[in-house]
């Protein structure tokens, strides 16, 4: 009758729910309260690794709790190496025993088994000498089902629901791939979706950007090594040879690595994923575990799913911001349109007021261009407003926008910058036209320019624009191939 109570009370614990630590530690109070041992444990077999952990226990030591083995170490080990219970009636003499209870006397190890493979070990340690006979292993052996039952269908739940998770994330980033344009926020929006669909330490998102890997998002609760938007060399490893072979790396062990590795602090394993799209390597998707061996090959399918649908969402994005710039691009030199400038120069004035940097304006015109025109024709004449622009574009910083304003006339934003640094700026610029050779233009090409800065000439947009149109007007009044600031033109004085 005790018999069949036990296995009756073991069979109603695993049926009673699919949480896997509630139902192990269920079963390890039957097997305390029936069997009178007072220390028990269930251990669970990593297969990649070859090792036990301690999933469930009740009376081991303080911190023996975290201890793990490997196949074959102890009795634990060599229950599942052997796969057939294994038994010690006095622990002092039998060299396998691993001390986990000062107290213990006796121990039996017995493997757990599902489908013919070993999953795990139920552990059972007595204060007494030889306290299991052979009715109790077999006993025992049989309650040890219940627990491999247990551990299989919580197992299947849990897989269930991760793969559930995992198909809402994948089917979540595919919407968001088409509904959200801008790459920014798309990156985020992916970053946040995996972290939490597979339940990861961190995440983070790396374009490649010539020949660096830029960090363009990341979510989690780990402190990144480098800023939002920093970037390293993409020939380190194992990044070179993710690129160069466009294969997935998991790194089990990140302890013994410095941070500039790890690219965050307490990240212990990581998984890195290219993101491929028709061919060519965009980037890397990175997952990041506060615990060591933490990922594993059978988790590469879905993983390698999000990171091809991330790759055709960047690859789009990209597309999409191609077709932005086209839109503010003037088609015959190449450079932005007055379109641009608009929208730009709102931006650097809310800037410059916000940080107090200022920023300045400088609209220019090329001298006579009609008459240029007439003399050699309108095919040199575009020509020459595509050297001039090249000229423009290749003095500036890379902060500062140049502009196609309309006709020969352009406008050049200059970021973080005064009226006497914009005045020397645009006279450089006016000397270096005045000395270029046009090809075909048997005559100097000059310009004009008029020059404001924010907020000395204006504080708002029409303000900052006509006082630069009228430090133009004036240079041309004084008789072009010169530079005049917007407040000097006002007295009538102008510079070379």
């Amino acid at each position: 009758m005790a018999k069949l109570a036990v296995l009756y009370d073991a069979g109603q614990a695993v049926l009673s729910t699919f949480d896997l630590d509630e139902v192990l530690q269920r079963i390890l109070v039957i097997a305390r309260d029936y069997f009178q041992l007072p220390n028990a444990a269930i251990l669970l077999l990593d297969k990649e690794a070859g090792r036990l952990s301690v999933r469930s226990q009740i009376g081991w030591d303080e911190g023996t709790d975290k201890v793990s083995f490997a196949v074959g170490e102890g009795l634990t080990g060599a229950a599942v190496s052997k796969r057939q219970p294994m038994y010690a009636p006095d622990v002092s003499k039998d060299p396998r025993y691993i001390c986990t209870t000062r107290s213990t006397r006796s121990q039996l190890a017995i493997p757990l088994m599902s489908r013919d493979e070993v999953v795990g070990v139920l552990d059972c340690q007595s204060e007494r000498l030889d306290h299991f006979d052979r009715e109790t292993i077999h006993l025992l052996t049989l309650f040890s089902t219940h627990a491999s039952i247990a551990l299989q269908n919580a197992q299947l739940y849990t897989l269930e629901r991760k793969r559930a998770r995992q198909l809402e994330a994948i089917n979540t980033i595919a919407q968001q791939s088409t509904a959200v344009m801008d790459l920014e926020d798309l990156l985020a929006r992916v970053c946040s979706v995996i972290q939490h669909a597979f339940q990861v330490s961190h995440v983070s998102l790396f374009l490649r950007e010539e020949g660096d890997l830029v960090m363009r998002a990341n979510e989690g609760t780990l402190t990144p090594c480098i800023p939002a938007g920093g970037r390293f060399a993409a020939d380190r490893e194992p990044w070179s040879r993710i690129l160069a072979t466009g294969g997935t790396i998991i790194e089990k062990d990140l302890n013994a690595s410095p941070d500039s590795v790890r690219l965050f602090t307490g990240s212990a394993s990581r998984m890195s994923i290219p993101l491929i799209s028709f061919g060519q390597t965009l980037g890397v998707l990175t997952l990041h575990s506060t615990e060591r061996d933490t990922f594993h090959e059978g988790e590469l399918q879905p993983l390698e799913s999000v990171a091809d649908i991330c790759a055709s969402s960047i690859q789009n994005a990209h597309y999409v911001e191609r077709v932005k710039q086209l839109a503010y691009l003037d088609g015959l030199t190449g450079i932005f349109n007055r379109r641009f400038f608009e929208m730009r120069i709102l931006e650097e004035m809310e800037r410059a007021r916000r940080y107090g940097t200022g920023m300045a304006i400088v609209m220019v015109d090329i001298d006579q261009f009609k008459r240029l025109n007439d003399e050699f024709g309108h095919l040199l004449g575009d020509e020459v407003l595509r050297q001039v622009s090249s000229l423009f574009h290749q003095q500036l910083r890379k902060i500062d926008v140049v502009c196609r304003y309309g006709g020969e006339e352009f406008a050049i934003i200059l970021s973080q910058t005064s009226a006497s640094h914009a005045l020397t700026v645009a006279e450089k610029l006016r000397r270096m036209v005045e000395n270029w050779q046009f090809p075909g233009v048997a005559r100097s090409v000059t310009i004009s320019a008029g020059v404001a800065a924010f907020p000395d000439h204006g504080s708002t947009r029409d303000d900052l624009v006509r006082a630069a149109d009228k430090g133009l007007y004036a240079a041309k009044q004084e008789g072009r191939n010169r530079i005049c600031v917007a407040e000097l033109a006002r007295k009538g004085a102008s510079t070379r």
